[in-house]
């Protein structure tokens, strides 16, 4: 089956997909030893209980409170319920996962199941190294709850094994299908009669004329300025190539100072030198930013595609967000100005501690049915990496633009994954060095020195696991 094909049957399919998610470095826990009562509840295997759930073992869930929110969670374990009426379900749900849960990892006495995202999730390169999740192999074998025939691994979008495995095993389940670009409003820019850019310089022409128009060109989440590294990066890989993430990726020497990263950084330096920034912007934390770009202050936004779950309840009627790709640099780019970067993420892990480790194995085949997955679409109009899961649905506008949006892409797709090996170095190192470029402190050059420094002093650390990506 060719990824058009994909597309047409799934509404979103995920052949972009190459690694992707957050991680948080230096966390402590107790591993993934003998100790304690890990997997505690046990029950016997069969075809109706490939995973061997005890039926009246209880199920504890920790789902992370962000654009999402959890009442998608609240509908899986709902469903769950209905498989195994005997077992007690908790469920909560937090902002802040690394501070609720990091001191249950240490003292053995994780939940089953666990959605560690957000800022303050836990890191997966910790939790690795320390054999703290368990493997999901058997997930993949097992049976699909609603689509005859296939196993669980047989309804996955392509790249979804391979976004959440280290060292060969399969550990993380990344839910979502989520694509990062520039977003607009539609009916702003037919009001005014602006164009989206597909170039460089005509986007910056279109600055000036937004700028006129008495509209800043742009805001930002200042306070997590690593949401413009995004669009920078992308713009870099398009005009050199897949190999300039890679050298990224792979830690070599110099890559953040390759060309194509230097001409991206002085390209977007211009946004910073022209002003055509909102005013107040590097106060902003991300939902402060985005409400201020749905209330028209700004035209451009960096964003992934949970954007328009995160602001429906301040989005203006008609507004019509749109998500595009970041604008060429001119000819000689390597990829398209149709390539944006997507990628399988929002990640669910069951701890290698847990007493209900079948439970939270099943808890996952739940949320990968087809049931489970459309129920998911509805709720929070976000695409999730079970293939047919958007047919009959009607999605939101903002959701369809995506979905045109890897269409067009098509095999031209990129993405990156040291955010997802070497969480510090995105979330503090690269994350400080934007907030001092975007900010109009440092030039484009100290910028990627900052920022090489910052790759340099993880490649050094021998207390950090390293992970090789292929080509």
């Amino acid at each position: 089956m060719n990824r058009r094909e994909i597309l047409r049957r799934s509404a979103a399919a995920g052949l972009l997909a190459t690694p992707a998610a957050g991680l948080l470095s230096g966390c402590a826990t107790s591993g993934g030893d003998d100790k304690g009562d890990a997997g505690a509840y046990k029950g016997t295997k069969s075809e109706q209980n490939p995973l061997g759930v005890k039926e009246d073992a209880p199920l504890e869930v920790v789902i992370f409170n962000g654009g999402f929110g959890e009442e998608y969670a609240k509908a899986h374990e709902a469903m769950y319920k209905e498989k195994y009426p005997k077992a007690e379900i908790k469920h909560s749900a937090t902002a802040e996962i690394s501070k609720t849960l990091q001191p249950r990892f240490v003292d053995g006495s994780p939940p089953d199941v666990v959605n560690n995202s957000g800022a303050g999730q836990i890191d997966f390169n910790g939790l690795v190294s320390q054999n703290a999740i368990a493997d999901l192999g058997e997930l993949l074998a097992a049976p699909s709850l609603d689509t005859p025939g296939k196993t669980v691994k047989d309804t996955l979008l392509p790249g979804t094994v391979e976004v959440g495995s280290y060292d060969g095993r399969f550990l993380v389940l990344n839910y979502t299908y989520t694509v990062y670009g520039i977003w607009h409003s539609t009916k702003l820019f037919a009001d005014r009669g602006w164009t989206y850019a597909k170039t460089w310089d005509e986007h910056i022409a279109l600055c000036r004329q937004i700028k006129a128009a008495g509209i800043a060109p742009w805001t930002y989440a200042g306070v997590h300025p690593r949401y413009m590294s995004w669009p920078l990066i992308s713009t870099a890989i398009k005009l050199g190539g897949p190999s300039v993430a890679l050298a990224i990726d792979n830690l070599e020497p110099n890559a953040w100072k390759s060309d194509a990263m230097k001409t991206a950084a002085d390209a977007w330096y211009q946004i910073v030198k022209d002003k055509f920034i909102l005013a107040g912007s590097p106060g902003l934390d991300h939902k402060q930013s985005q409400t201020a770009w749905c209330q028209g202050k700004a035209a451009f936004i960096s964003c992934g595609s949970w954007l328009e779950s995160e602001q429906k309840d301040v989005t203006p009627a008609g507004f019509n967000m749109t998500v595009a790709p970041t604008p060429s640099l001119g000819s000689g780019d390597k990829l398209p100005f149709e390539a944006i970067r997507g990628t399988a993420g929002e990640p669910f892990m069951v701890p290698a501690k847990a007493k209900n480790v079948a439970g939270g194995l099943e808890y996952f085949r739940t949320m990968l049915s087809r049931k489970g997955a459309q129920d998911f679409t509805k709720k929070v109009a976000s695409l999730p990496v079970v293939a047919g899961a958007t047919e009959g649905i009607d999605l939101p506008y903002g959701l369809s633009t995506v979905v045109k949006a890897l269409d067009a892409s098509g095999s031209n797709g990129f993405n990156w994954v040291y955010n997802n090996y070497y969480r510090k170095l995105e979330r503090n190192l690269v994350d400080a060095a934007c907030g001092e470029f975007f900010s109009g402190r440092i030039s484009p050059a100290e910028f990627l020195d900052q920022c090489q420094k910052g790759a340099d002093s993880i490649a050094q650390d021998s207390s950090v696991k390293k992970y090789k990506r292929a080509a």
